[in-house]
């Protein structure tokens, strides 16, 4: 047809290079380009937007903005894109970086503008508009420019090293030449390949033992140790463009010498003549990472049946994001996320005062929601459906195809950009520990739901909430004090107790019971004190308790320990109890103070102006040999409750300059006294969302810190914050409120759990098991979802990750 408001479409310019263009999907739903109605990607803002009768994200999105043109995308695969039988297959990924894939080598698409002015239905193809040369701009621009996914996933992908100050500021001491490549050999012990070369002294020492089977005895980490020389090269790594891995053990990270060639050529090394003959620590990485894979057959050796329908969508790998697949795949199998982000978030489209849906944690929650639970995704890689149709299937669990056929699974690209934006870690294609997402993606719609207060009191993560009770007592003088943390996941330590070796030189060790794993938690141990009663340092007794109990149950079995200062994760098999069920009893549940007890007192005014430290934690670091003042920093920075990660912590921060200097706190600043909230403080929470009054509030009852004051605020989503008066903050610490319930017995059931493979949580493969309403397990590998083997669940969760008790 011809539209009357061309003339209009001669304003619109050519997405920039900073912007994101959403062509390839919806950015409200999983349908995309290769969907019979294809993608209306806006000529405005670039959204992308669905064309399905029922979900209509595309007219909605020109309802609420008027952006009225709009691009639409359908592709198809070329006959040619087919690759023959006889045809070498794709290079095998070498480093940490994609190679932007040219989508007119493969697909052929089709593409017309639209005026959604001329019709606000479904848009008005406007016939010849191609040719007109302002329109082809806009068209050459939108296909030509990098799509939404693909930056993501390249800015993700490329791993950024950088020089550290000891690499910047290297002193040599000349040994003379080391032996040629093939004569060199460890200087501890005889072995020839993994390497490493002092960059101070010249010593040669091999590496550790944890990458793809490379051998390795640690030596060079003994040379640092015993010299302090920090710097080192992994020898058959370097190239003559001057690449190499460096390691600096003093940041305890990878890191790049600018002046490598000249460097090495004090040991009589000429870059210019070497040809790299080891792998680099990237591509072990990659290749430990995608070596792993769960056992898609049953002990009878046939293959495991692949499943499809209404929650049971695959999530194809996004490039090792197999940690994030597996916790979204056990969140949505809960109902209270279900109902959240599925029945109740189905009309926020409409609502949603973001400018672009990608940049709406509600949106993308709801989008993977949809995606998962609908079903519309859930079919065989090889099933083509009609506009609106979604795959038959009588019985979800019931699949007849003689040949398994997997599903192709949603990719959650857009879910990830969102969530891990701004992170270290998760903004990043690297391999990360379910657990800490969990926890970050728990916090993150935390804070979404304070920055939308109208939604507050619908927030699904208080099933994990509860707290705990911890009670420490003073042996000599009888006085106590009582502790309440709120917490979302019970982390466990499993005791390592090795049994031998298997054939294969792999340690083996003996079964754990779940149950007395949890009776260490909350069993009575003795600690070393500074009791501020005796005044003197004493023995005290620490018990730990629930304070309430949550609806579901989040247990982190913590089976690694510290390996040259790298986690190491242990193979330790936990065993459930029968029926996998958990029972608390009264005697599990704190009451606190107790009639006849009298507590102690508390620290001098000098003191108070510090949180207050977990006393376990301090007493754990503190017998490791750490100052107090350190061991009070590592607290401060990692949450003040796990010492495992302030231990970490510090040996990240050893080096600091400041390290042990006096903590600087604002009351101390002010000259004492109770701590009044300075505008920086109060304006940096307020831009989270909460209000001046609340901010107030917090920090007064924080003594000033922000992290802890976000975490008051969060776990006191009701107080407006009017009392926030000294006085009052004295009256109301005097009777915290904790999420859960105090109800016993507390009976729990598995539901579902995370298992990973892999020497290193940051490393092998993560997938999820989950239980359905008929009893059935299901096993959620990536975009692979498959009926489990029922003796495959019972050894396979003997070694998970993340167990989930619903509460009975």
């Amino acid at each position: 047809m011809t539209c009357p408001h061309l003339d209009q479409l001669t304003r619109l310019q050519t997405p920039r290079l900073s912007q994101s263009v959403h062509r390839e999907e919806c950015t409200q739903c999983f349908d995309n380009q290769d969907s019979p109605l294809g993608i209306d990607v806006c000529l405005t803002c670039f959204n992308g937007g669905c064309l399905d009768a029922e979900r209509h994200h595309a007219r909605t999105h020109f309802q609420k903005t008027g952006h009225q043109f709009t691009l639409n995308v359908k592709r198809k695969l070329k006959p040619s894109a087919q690759r023959s039988e006889d045809e070498e297959p794709p290079a095998k990924m070498k480093k940490l970086a994609i190679v932007e894939e040219r989508e007119e080598d493969k697909y052929e698409h089709a593409t017309v503008i639209k005026c959604w002015k001329c019709d606000g239905e479904k848009g008005a193809e406007i016939l010849g508009a191609a040719s007109d040369s302002k329109a082809k701009t806009l068209i050459d621009g939108v296909m030509q420019s990098m799509s939404s996914a693909r930056q993501s996933e390249v800015k993700a992908w490329e791993e950024e090293i950088t020089p550290c100050e000891h690499t910047l500021t290297l002193e040599q001491i000349p040994a003379g030449h080391i032996p040629a490549s093939g004569l060199a050999h460890c200087s501890s012990c005889d072995l020839k390949e993994n390497l490493w070369l002092c960059m101070i002294c010249g010593s040669l020492g091999c590496g550790r033992q944890q990458f793809g089977g490379v051998s390795g005895n640690s030596h060079g980490l003994a040379h640092y140790e015993s010299t302090g020389h920090g710097v080192s090269v992994k020898l058959g790594t370097i190239t003559p463009e001057g690449g190499a891995d460096i390691y600096c053990y003093k940041c305890n990270d990878a890191k790049q010498d600018p002046a490598v060639a000249q460097h090495l050529a004090t040991f009589g090394i000429n870059v210019q003549t070497l040809t790299k003959t080891e792998k680099n620590m990237t591509e072990l990485q990659i290749e430990e990472n995608l070596k792993y894979d769960f056992s898609l057959t049953g002990d009878d050796g046939k293959a495991l049946e692949p499943v499809f329908g209404p929650g049971l969508t695959g999530l194809a790998n996004l490039g090792n994001s197999c940690y994030m697949a597996s916790v979204l795949q056990t969140i949505f199998s809960l109902p209270a996320f279900q109902v959240r982000y599925n029945t109740l978030a189905a009309h926020h489209a409409a609502a949603c005062t973001e400018s672009l849906p990608a940049d709406c944690v509600e949106c993308q929650m709801h989008k993977v929601a949809d995606g998962l639970l609908s079903g519309r995704y859930s079919h065989p890689a090889n099933f083509s459906a009609s506009p609106n149709q979604s795959p038959a299937v009588a019985d979800p669990l019931q699949h007849t195809s003689p040949t398994p056929v997997f599903q192709v699974g949603i990719k959650p690209t857009g879910f990830k950009a969102l969530i891990g934006k701004g992170h270290e870690e998760f903004s990043t294609m690297r391999q990360q520990d379910s657990e800490e997402f969990f926890s970050h993606l728990i916090s993150v719609l935390r804070r979404d739901m304070v920055k939308h207060k109208d939604r507050s009191d619908q927030d699904p993560t208080q099933i994990f909430a509860y707290a705990t009770e911890q009670r420490l007592q003073c042996s000599e003088c009888g006085k106590v004090r009582y502790r309440t943390d709120t917490t979302d996941v019970l982390s466990i330590p499993v005791p390592a107790n090795e049994k031998g070796k298997d054939a294969d030189g792999k340690t083996l060790y003996e079964d754990v019971q779940l149950t007395d794993c949890l009776d260490a938690i909350l069993g009575i141990e003795q600690l070393e004190y500074s009791c501020p009663g005796c005044k003197k340092g004493v023995d005290a007794l620490k018990q730990t308790k629930f304070a309430s109990f949550p609806d579901v149950l989040v247990v982190h079995a913590k089976k690694f320990q510290l390996v040259n200062w790298v986690p190491a994760k242990l193979d330790i098999p936990v065993i459930l109890p029968a029926n996998d069920e958990l029972t608390f009893q009264e005697e599990h549940l704190g009451h606190g103070v107790q009639p006849g007890e009298e507590e102690l007192p508390n620290e001098s005014a000098a003191a108070s102006s510090l949180p207050q430290f977990n006393e376990a934690a301090m007493a754990q670091l503190e017998g490791m040999g750490f100052p107090t003042i350190r061991c009070q920093k590592a607290l401060l920075a990692t949450g003040n409750s796990d010492p495992e990660a302030a231990m970490e912590w510090l040996f990240g921060h050893m080096e600091d300059p400041d390290i042990d200097s006096p903590i600087q706190t604002p009351a101390a600043a002010s000259g004492g006294g109770a701590h009044e909230p300075g505008p920086e403080q109060v304006s940096m929470l307020a831009d989270m969302g909460f209000t001046p009054a609340q901010a107030r509030k917090a920090l007064r009852e924080t003594s000033g810190n922000v992290e802890r004051a976000v975490e008051w605020l969060f776990s006191h989503p009701d107080d407006m914050g009017e009392d926030s008066t000294p006085a009052a903050s004295a009256a109301s610490a005097a009777a915290p409120s904790v999420p859960g319930s105090k109800t016993v017995p507390a009976k729990y059931r598995l539901k579902a759990f995370i298992s990973h493979k892999g020497p290193s949580v940051h490393s092998g493969h993560y997938v999820a098991h989950i239980k359905t309403a008929t009893g059935d397990w299901v096993l959620f590998n990536d975009e692979k979802v498959v009926k489990a083997d029922a003796e495959s669940v019972k050894e396979l969760r003997k070694l998970a990750y993340l167990y989930v008790f619903e509460r009975v």
